[in-house]
């Protein structure tokens, strides 16, 4: 989303994650990323507007309010709904990395984006910011109850973050020409590989 031309800034709609509840609402800024709007933050608050509140459990209830003050210390992610792509002149080279971060009661994981020094401690290291930027993030909390969600970036708050660790998901089946374990009953499923030859004595 653009600043408009000639005009005030735009709104963009923000998912605030609290460990107790999810805010929603819009604030104006002519911030390109999700992490500049929470990085820029001269308050140690945002205040947006036409905003629903959702309380976590099942006796959570909803309020909906014109404006609302948000404290970031409490915010322990960040998602917005729309994505923003940054000025050219704004990136700089970085490392992909596939990543888990527990951020209690929630885990999420995604790609952190390093920079090109060494090791992954190196980068780890040089891993700095009040809110980082996940991408192509899976979020949950099996206490909470809440299910598994998508999105093209989280921004996480790096002091409510107590684990962040690289991690590569390992498919168990790799290497024995199977995708995914046979179903019974599954005519379509992979046979089982026929068994090796005798010992000819090799």
């Amino acid at each position: 989303m653009l600043a408009g031309v000639g005009g005030g800034p735009d709104p963009v709609l923000l998912t605030l994650y609290t460990d107790a509840f999810v805010v929603r609402g819009h604030i104006p800024t002519r911030q390109r990323r999700i992490t500049d709007i929470l990085n820029a933050a001269e308050e140690p608050f945002l205040v947006l507007q036409d905003v629903t509140t959702d309380e976590f459990g099942a006796k959570g209830e909803t309020i909906k309010a014109e404006y609302a003050q948000v404290n970031l210390a409490t915010v322990l992610f960040a998602v917005v709904d729309t994505p923003i792509d940054p000025l050219p002149e704004l990136r700089s080279p970085k490392i992909e990395q596939q990543a888990r971060i527990a951020v209690p009661p929630f885990r999420i994981v995604g790609n952190i984006h390093l920079l090109p020094i060494g090791d992954a401690r190196a980068g780890l290291t040089e891993l700095q910011g009040r809110f980082i930027p996940v991408t192509d993030a899976t979020f949950w909390s099996d206490s909470l109850g809440e299910a598994r969600q998508t999105a093209l970036v989280v921004a996480i708050n790096h002091s409510r973050a107590q684990i962040l660790t690289p991690h590569v998901e390992i498919d168990p089946w790799a290497g024995l020409g199977l995708s995914t374990p046979a179903t019974e009953g599954d005519d379509t499923a992979p046979t089982a590989a026929e068994p090796p030859p005798a010992d000819l004595g090799w």
